[in-house]
């Protein structure tokens, strides 16, 4: 059977789990940042697009990085 009882202390040492685990979290969540958005050439018809994935088989990527949907500003090199 499964004993679903508190003992004392139980919840003190699930919240230093959770505190500890948010700490660790925390980094790599404020370290995060949008994908960067490229533009491709239709190797069909030259036709230019700009997205943040490949478009497919047809498509090659052309330039890059820009950091938004119109690929009208370069991203800064770091």
């Amino acid at each position: 059977m499964l004993d679903l009882a508190r003992r004392p202390g139980q919840a003190r040492h699930m919240n230093k789990t959770f505190a500890i685990l948010l700490a660790l979290a925390c980094p790599a969540i404020l370290n995060a940042a949008p994908a960067p958005w490229y533009q491709w050439r239709s190797k069909a018809t030259g036709a230019l697009a700009c997205s943040q994935t490949p478009l497919g088989p047809g498509w090659a990527k052309f330039a890059g990085p820009y950091r938004d949907a119109r690929c009208e500003f370069r991203m800064s090199e770091k």
